[in-house]
């Protein structure tokens, strides 16, 4: 294993020194389509041991083996090399026959290089990386399972690669949300923006201790569905599925929100959501058409809230992150969706996070929402989550982990209000209180909220959030004056 403990800084010296990768978002996408084919290519050994009939959608010259594997230093490099991956692998890859019949493991080649870049200018520093992705051993099994923990530090890479930040949530969070959804063997789960994955890991790690018979391992299989509208995370997450055996994964290259809301039948539906909707995005009048003018926003949470309500199956449970801009908002979309929400759903906790959960990322508190759909709303706990002793701020060297959710999973069930004369840390509020609210539920937060100093772009975030939800609210009530005035008329 000792050949793969440095993996990510043997790669990134070597493309140090290439002209084309300019940052680390480019060089985790150019690590992530040469991953994905050497991983692509161990499965494919798997798949011809267990069925001599099998055939590769990648004709042979194309497939890893065939260019990629240096036998004796004979392995093209160079120009030579350069101009067999830009101009003979990427225009192959991108346009590989695929039809409705052909298999999710086949099919996904296609859609990893649909829009996939190559980004290198030099064809020696190529090959380097190459061979560098080349000495893992995917066919052994300690080196296999070892190289998962070093892919989960390319996706921890993701925060502080700029923009790129958006697509990982840490897996603290994933995991408990994970385990307090309780997967069950038969239940299909689903992730609507699954960036690279990671609750769709946390949800399968938590299923494989149910796994008892080769029935139940072909449910545990079948168990996954996501959809991600990006490319490059779209990359990452199928070779993670891949790296956790999940040989057809069901991850989609899409958008969630392009579909019309109404037309989702119960075929469309899940037992299981699990997600951290994008937020803090906006959203064209072509996307808010897909949705019924009641519950359409420009804010892009909003418009996911609203799909998760309408592909939640009858019984079906529901585990969401959201900012606080969900939770104070009184805006007419957001009184509508939450309105919904408490009517059609039982929202039975929401636990606040503390502000530098997704830090570096961003240091916007988040919330994580409990609901399912067997009735309405009676009553919703809340539950205040704060810094664990010893700790200030969480950060990229003292990140969250799992153990710090210890206190409420000690809480989760046994619960009780903790109130004390200065502060309210856990309450339960009744639907007839949080409706006298307007469905404010911005409730049992921090206490000194207001003094953290936060970076500017940020600021002007929380800024935007709260001066929209007010100047919404206000032409509300103006429309309403205007109207009684027009009556008196």
């Amino acid at each position: 294993m000792s050949n793969i403990s440095n993996f990510i800084k043997r790669i990134r010296d070597i493309m140090r020194n290439d002209a084309g990768i300019n940052g680390d978002a480019q060089r985790i996408e150019q690590i992530s389509w040469m991953l994905f084919l050497k991983v692509y290519d161990a499965k494919e050994l798997d798949w011809e041991f267990d069925d001599d009939s099998y055939v590769s959608i990648i004709p042979e010259e194309f497939r890893w083996r065939s260019w990629a594997h240096n036998e004796d230093g004979k392995g093209m490099t160079g120009d030579t090399l350069l101009d067999f991956v830009n101009n003979k692998l990427f225009p192959q890859l991108k346009n590989l026959n695929v039809t409705p019949e052909t298999p999710i493991k086949k099919s996904i080649v296609k859609s990893m290089f649909e829009d996939a870049n190559q980004y290198m200018k030099d064809g020696t520093q190529l090959r380097q990386v190459v061979d560098v992705i080349d000495n893992i051993d995917f066919g052994d099994y300690e080196e296999s399972h070892a190289f998962g923990e070093i892919y989960e530090t390319i996706l921890k890479e993701l925060q502080s690669a700029g923009s790129a930040g958006e697509f990982y949530t840490p897996r603290a969070v994933t995991d408990f949300m994970a385990k307090m959804v309780n997967p069950q063997v038969g239940e299909q789960m689903a992730d609507l923006a699954c960036g690279t994955g990671g609750f769709i890991t946390s949800w399968l790690k938590e299923l494989e201790k149910k796994v008892n018979t080769t029935d139940e391992q072909g449910k545990f299989q079948n168990s996954i569905f996501g959809i991600e509208k990006k490319q490059f995370p779209y990359m990452l997450c199928i070779t993670n599925m891949l790296l956790h055996n999940i040989e057809n994964p069901r991850i989609l290259h899409s958008n969630s929100l392009t579909n019309k809301l109404l037309d989702y039948t119960d075929k469309d539906k899940f037992d299981v959501i699990l997600m951290n909707p994008p937020y803090g995005g906006s959203e064209k009048k072509d996307i808010q058409n897909n949705f019924p003018d009641d519950l359409a926003s420009s804010e892009t949470a909003d418009l996911f809230m609203a799909v998760i309500m309408y592909r939640l199956k009858k019984n079906g449970r529901a585990a969401v992150v959201l900012p606080d801009g969900f939770l104070f908002g009184t805006d007419r979309a957001k009184v509508n969706l939450k309105t919904k929400l408490f009517k059609d759903f039982n929202l039975h906790t929401i636990i606040r996070l503390p502000g530098s959960v997704f830090a570096p990322y961003t240091s916007i508190t988040t919330n994580l929402l409990f609901f399912d759909n067997n009735g309405t709303t009676i009553e919703t706990w809340f539950y205040r989550l704060d810094m664990p002793e010893g700790y200030k701020h969480f950060s990229k060297t003292k990140p969250m982990k799992l153990e710090h959710f210890d206190p409420v999973v000690s809480w989760w069930n046994n619960r009780e209000e903790i109130v004390t004369e200065d502060d309210t840390k856990s309450k339960k509020y009744t639907i007839s209180e949080i409706k006298e609210r307007n469905y404010d539920i911005d409730l049992c937060g921090f206490p000194n909220i207001e003094d953290e100093i936060l970076e500017p772009k940020e600021l002007i975030h929380q800024f935007k959030e709260k001066r929209d939800s007010y100047n919404a609210a206000m032409e509300e009530t103006l429309a309403k004056i205007l109207e009684l005035l027009d009556e008196d008329n």
